[in-house]
């Protein structure tokens, strides 16, 4: 599922499946012995056209795949508070299968998962399992490294900012991984961060963007499911202000025509695609060892602000006559560099890998062992602090 099917196709499906929840004294749903039900947790909205979006789209893609599957939705459901919205998933719309998919909702996923043993339940970017709850994930911490070599690169300040949703181990994966990109080309270079606490927080997002400009940076990554970002950048360079974004899980292009240079982009269809193959196909009976982590190399993510193009074509040539010195491949231009190690990622971690000692925290302490790459484990549940190019303490928790 390469090409994003259209955001009023998306709406009309969400209407319908939104719809099942309409009253809350409904009567249970009957299923067909053949149909298989899945139901998924969204932490936002269907439309936010990010993370959410995403997912949701990889859901419209099996639906429409696979004629026995039936699917169905509950939006902006919050972390912690996800049980009782599962109940109905299971007890009123008699689902065999639940996506849980956000970080927040781990331990609500393990604690529903005790209570339902019958079900089997499928948690995105966690790190426990059971018997019946597997853990899955389409991680972007290769292409975020990608996007740290060219926002370190096209600096002219030295001065890059983040814009971050919570401190949990799959940000701080992806922000060190992209400040370890900043600083293979520009050692100089700093890292700020403004945490907004909030998946959704378009207005957080935005106030957050513009206190980094203003602070300096000429540069923007976010983890927040809007465009919001791009749209502080983009206004900026209209009005003559050269202040670059990278997109973000979804293809934000259109928001940012001048000043997204690049970003993130994920294909949870695949993944979907695998689970329930999987589940038809009898081969989820224990999912105590289940993990689906899918990667460059897997075709999960790409590299990209729109699908049609690695790098927004407005940039290509700037990119190939920016030269950098790289410690693996001398001076290059930065273009080059990145599709390198693109090559090289797609092959595997054995190949290449970003997180590869030494790497030090912001106190000095050696978090990777020179030599040594980072675990999953490490990766997925231990990496609770920023590298030592971010000039922003952690926040205090």
């Amino acid at each position: 599922m390469k090409k994003l099917q259209t955001l009023l196709l998306a709406a009309l499906m969400l209407c319908v499946s939104v719809s099942l929840f309409a009253g809350g004294g409904q009567d249970t749903v009957e299923k067909d012995s053949e149909t298989v039900k899945a139901g998924f947790i969204y932490i936002g909205p269907a439309g936010d056209f990010g993370w959410t979006y995403a997912h949701d789209q990889g859901r419209l893609y099996v639906e429409e795949k696979f004629p026995w599957l039936e699917t169905v939705i509950v939006e902006s459901v919050p972390e912690g508070d996800a049980v009782r919205f599962i109940d109905r998933l299971v007890q009123e719309q008699k689902c065999d299968i639940v996506f849980t998919t956000s970080f927040g909702y781990m331990d609500d996923s393990v604690a529903a998962a005790e209570k339902y043993p019958e079900v089997q339940f499928y948690h995105c970017s966690g790190y426990k399992r059971a018997a019946n709850l597997g853990t899955y994930m389409g991680d972007m911490y290769q292409i975020y490294y990608l996007n740290g070599l060219i926002a370190g690169a096209v600096s002219e300040s030295n001065k890059i900012g983040y814009v971050a949703a919570f401190p949990i181990p799959e940000l701080f994966r992806h922000m060190n991984a992209f400040a370890l990109g900043i600083k293979e080309v520009n050692p100089e270079a700093t890292v700020s961060v403004k945490w907004i606490y909030s998946w959704y927080g378009p207005d957080q997002a935005r106030e957050a963007a513009e206190a980094l400009v203003a602070e300096g940076c000429d540069v923007l990554a976010f983890t927040e499911d809007t465009p919001a970002v791009i749209e502080v950048a983009q206004e900026h360079m209209e009005k003559g202000k050269t202040v670059y974004a990278m997109s973000h899980y979804s293809p934000m292009q259109v928001y940012g025509e001048d000043a997204a240079i690049t970003g993130q982009l994920t294909d949870w269809g695949i993944l979907y695609e695998q689970i329930l193959m999987d589940y038809k196909d009898g081969k989820t009976g224990d999912l105590t060892d289940y993990d689906l982590l899918y990667l460059l190399k897997e075709e999960a993510v790409e590299l990209g602000a729109d699908y049609d193009n690695k790098i927004n074509p407005k940039y290509v040539d700037m990119l190939k006559s920016t030269m950098v010195e790289d410690k693996d491949f001398g001076t290059i231009n930065v273009y080059d560099l990145v599709m390198k190690r693109y090559d090289q990622m797609v092959q595997g971690r054995d190949v290449f890998d970003p997180f590869v000692g030494p790497i030090y925290d912001q106190a000095g302490t050696m978090q990777i062992a020179d030599g040594e790459m980072a675990s999953i484990g490490h990766l997925f549940s231990d990496m609770m602090y920023q590298i030592d190019n971010f000039v922003t303490p952690l926040p205090q928790q």
